[in-house]
């Protein structure tokens, strides 16, 4: 038999990086098995239920008899209902149809999938740092040139755009934009959105909009997705979900919105990789975005009391700072009065004081200093976990 030994990996996999919130979460677990308390930070799922009605859609689809195969972009009824939805909630005009709509198990393999669309080796591709894992992941193993331009925490977690206009070229291929963001909650302002807008279109690149954080946002505004402005519905790839929103991480449902030939393009890579999404869970989707917005409102407005709660406590520790985020449900507190090394920090807390937290750096080079906090926990659990930190903080040699 052939033996599979490391020289038979391909080389390609060094190119692959790894979400460390799912190693934390797994430390975590041990932890609990030894019987310790463990508050739950690391990791980006609201700890709430799925609401009632799309677990009722999912369970009257099963006894339907949708458990079959579907079409790899989705199910021609949910893809509708997404197009409504995203032309309504984003104020889009023209409106999306069926065909600018893919569906597939999560985010993270719609990502994966238009990068792989997209991007040729030797393309340059432009991401903001620090950023969701996925982006730098795939874009490398696709061996495209990567740029990573920082985010500022004295801009509230916004880009430089005269670093931004800098960086961009006629050889831009595509761009990568998360609002509100994971790990640190910023938000970019209109203003922001409206120049990015003004470089896409005089240099011809794309603009993949991760929306996923769409529904957990905190200003008393409407939402502005890039896709609304002049010129940008052409040259915007939406990527959206019903994970956090709905409280739906297990589920794995996610999709994208974008130009019909590039959606036919990602089709045939979702054909080519899992083929297509449970239809049950489709189903319940299609009740998310057309039953009762209610349960949607009642969990966002829980996630800015913690946040709240957080934030301020997080500043009442010596040594740590954290600005007030706009939307998402992380805190990204600055810890560099502390310690230059985040991940032995975020160590020290869970295996002293257990609370499971992420180091900045995870997330890319300059997320160095800060730590990412998840606020999908109670706000008992909250208060217990900012006893912990300025209680075990004193021990930390680092």
């Amino acid at each position: 038999m052939l033996a599979v030994n490391e020289d038979r990996i391909a080389a390609a996999v060094q190119r692959l990086g790894s979400e460390n919130a799912f190693e934390i979460l797994a430390r975590a677990r041990q932890l609990e098995a030894q019987g310790r308390r463990v508050v739950h930070m690391e990791i980006g799922e609201p700890d709430f239920d799925t609401p009632e009605h799309i677990k009722k859609a999912a369970a009257e689809a099963l006894y339907d008899s949708h458990t079959h195969y579907t079409p790899s972009a989705g199910i021609p009824a949910l893809r509708a209902t997404i197009a409504e939805y995203a032309s309504r909630f984003r104020h889009i005009s023209p409106v999306y149809t069926m065909e600018n709509v893919v569906v597939a198990p999560g985010a993270k393999p719609v990502i994966w999938n238009v990068l792989s669309a997209l991007l040729d080796p030797g393309d340059d591709f432009i991401y903001f740092d620090p950023a969701y894992p996925a982006y730098a992941s795939c874009s490398s193993y696709l061996q495209a040139n990567v740029h990573a331009i920082p985010l500022l925490e004295s801009r509230n977690w916004r880009m430089d755009l005269d670093e931004l206009e800098s960086r961009v070229s006629d050889k831009t291929k595509a761009i990568v934009i998360n609002s509100p963001h994971n790990p640190t909650g910023g938000v970019l302002t209109k203003g922001d959105l409206e120049r990015i807008a003004e470089m896409a279109q005089r240099h011809d690149f794309v603009v993949i909009a991760d929306e996923i954080y769409s529904r957990n946002f905190y200003l008393d505004s409407d939402y502005v997705s890039i896709a609304a402005l002049d010129g940008m519905r052409e040259r915007t790839v939406i990527v959206d979900g019903f994970s956090k929103a709905y409280a739906m991480t297990g589920w794995r449902l996610g999709y994208a919105i974008m130009p019909e030939k590039l959606a036919k393009t990602v089709t045939l890579f979702n054909n080519n990789t899992f083929s297509c999404v449970t239809a049950f869970v489709q189903m319940a989707g299609i009740a998310a975005l057309t039953g009762t917005d209610e349960p949607v409102q009642r969990m966002n407005e829980t996630f800015r009391q913690r946040r709240d709660r957080l934030v301020s406590g997080l500043n009442d520790i010596h040594g740590m700072s954290c600005t007030l985020p706009e939307g998402a449900f992380y805190a990204f507190p600055n810890v560099t009065a502390i310690t230059s090394d985040d991940r032995a920090l975020a160590s020290h807390l869970l295996e002293v004081g257990g609370v499971a937290c992420g180091g900045g750096s995870s997330f890319g080079a300059a997320g160095k200093g800060y730590l990412r906090f998840s606020y999908a926990a109670s706000l008992e659990d909250i208060d217990w976990a900012l006893e912990q930190i300025a209680k075990v903080l004193p021990a930390f040699k680092g």
